[in-house]
């Protein structure tokens, strides 16, 4: 059985999450050109963080194209979201927990604000799993 590379799933992550970060800027940004004062600065700094994620999310689509993944269908469950994708010919399904995407996005979302995030660290780091062209050495 084939299983999509490492690289190929954090494409497909992204292309999930990308649009829920994009949705709640939006959302956020809505709701603070009417609730706050002085909305401008704030409404500043959402916009440049939601074309950072839209650069971010054009680059993965061209990324998914080059790589010949395409995801065909996505659904919510009650758990989270599934994706079903074509990697290299292979079918694929990635499910994300709600609790993941969440915490993922809350990341992304403070990168893309301008804010400090070294103290999050990756999947890899925290369970001491090894990956890409080093794990074999």
């Amino acid at each position: 059985m084939h299983r999509a590379e490492s690289n190929d799933n954090t494409l497909v992550k992204s292309y999930i999450l990308l649009p829920l970060i994009l949705s709640a800027f939006e959302r956020d940004s809505a709701i603070m050109s009417t609730q706050l004062r002085t909305p401008a600065p704030y409404m500043d700094v959402l916009r440049t963080a939601a074309n950072a994620a839209t650069a971010d999310l054009r680059d993965v689509r061209a990324e998914m194209r080059k790589r010949g993944v395409k995801i065909y269908e996505q659904q919510r469950l009650q758990v989270g979201i599934e994706a079903k994708f074509i990697c290299r010919g292979y079918h694929e399904r990635m499910l994300l927990l709600d609790d993941v995407i969440a915490a993922q996005a809350a990341i992304h979302m403070r990168k893309y604000l301008g804010l400090d995030i070294s103290g999050y660290h990756s999947y890899e780091e925290q369970y001491k799993i090894k990956s890409g062209p080093q794990a074999s050495l």
